[in-house]
């Protein structure tokens, strides 16, 4: 098997991690670093604090390329710090999207 084939088996194996999909153990610690660390601003239910609500109906307006954004650069002159030491762009992505579609408990 030569070195191109086997890196596409490896990339084909990777399955849903490729497409942004974190690994379960990942999304548990994902999952627990929003409930914790995001709850401590937006509210340990993420209805809202000192950050804005995080629920579905809250974001459905706004573009999920945005939040993306805000969660791995912050936004400056704000309390919103940046992410990017502690979360990929494709985790994000998945942050993202559950928060659109009803967080995980």
């Amino acid at each position: 098997m030569s070195r191109i084939e086997f890196g596409l088996i490896a990339l084909l194996a990777a399955g849903n991690t490729l497409a942004g999909e974190p690994p379960p153990a990942r999304q548990k610690e994902l999952v627990h670093l929003v409930r914790q660390d995001c709850g401590s601003c937006h509210g340990m239910t993420l209805q809202g604090g000192l950050g804005p609500a995080l629920l579905p109906a809250n974001l459905q307006d706004k573009p999920a390329e945005g939040l993306v954004a805000t969660i791995i650069g912050g936004r400056p002159g704000t309390p919103m710090p940046p992410w990017n030491q502690f979360v990929s762009e494709d985790e994000a992505r998945w942050i993202v999207d559950k928060l659109m579609t009803g967080f995980p408990p």
